[in-house]
């Protein structure tokens, strides 16, 4: 990489860093291009130039933050021998990840259906799609070996990521009256129970 390109690449970094503490600071009203470059420094033109617009960088900063959730997941599952452990694997991993990331995890949770992704919809959804096809190969197998019933992945991914987003989104809204940790244990016995094989 040239000096010219690491400058760049530095440069798109402390925009995509800014614009994830903007929103986690000023929630989505603040999250503008103006709040942005003043916390950056970084000129408008500069952030024009590295993702074409403010909704081209939220789009990036989406797909960052996703694949880097989606990754940690992804190595759980991959550590995992059986179809069980890998879902509590999974489970445990999305709910630790928001804890630790509570930042990423926030503008995750808030921002998948805002105005300012919806230009970049078809990216977005391919970068996902290539993320959950590893998740399904993984549980396609333990289909095929017999241990979790044989339903339609859409039927699965509700199963297992409904529970736990929707208990991340309850801790994340009010984090002081929500347990995560007790819904960390009790949860992947219960989502087991809904995908075993042989019920």
């Amino acid at each position: 990489m040239s000096p010219k390109q690491h400058r760049g690449a530095a440069t798109a970094d402390l925009l995509l860093t800014t614009a994830l503490k903007v929103f986690v600071e000023s929630g989505q009203q603040g999250f503008t291009v103006s709040a942005v470059t003043a916390a950056s420094g970084v000129s408008l033109g500069s952030l024009y130039h590295h993702f074409g617009s403010f909704d081209g960088l939220a789009a990036v900063l989406y797909t960052r933050c996703m694949e880097q959730e989606c990754d940690t997941m992804i190595a759980a599952l991959k550590r995992s021998r059986t179809a069980r452990g890998g879902l509590r694997a999974f489970v445990q991993a999305y709910l630790r990840f928001t804890a630790e990331h509570r930042d990423i995890a926030l503008f995750l949770h808030a921002s998948a259906y805002t105005g300012y992704l919806a230009t970049h919809a078809e990216e977005i959804r391919a970068a996902k799609a290539a993320k959950m096809a590893i998740i399904t190969d993984w549980l396609g197998t333990h289909i095929e070996k017999g241990e979790i019933a044989p339903v339609p992945a859409p039927v699965i991914e509700a199963l297992v990521l409904g529970p736990v987003a929707e208990t991340a989104r309850r801790w994340l809204s009010d984090s002081d009256d929500f347990d995560l940790d007790q819904a960390a244990r009790a949860l992947p016995d219960r989502i087991w129970r809904s995908l075993r094989s042989g019920q």
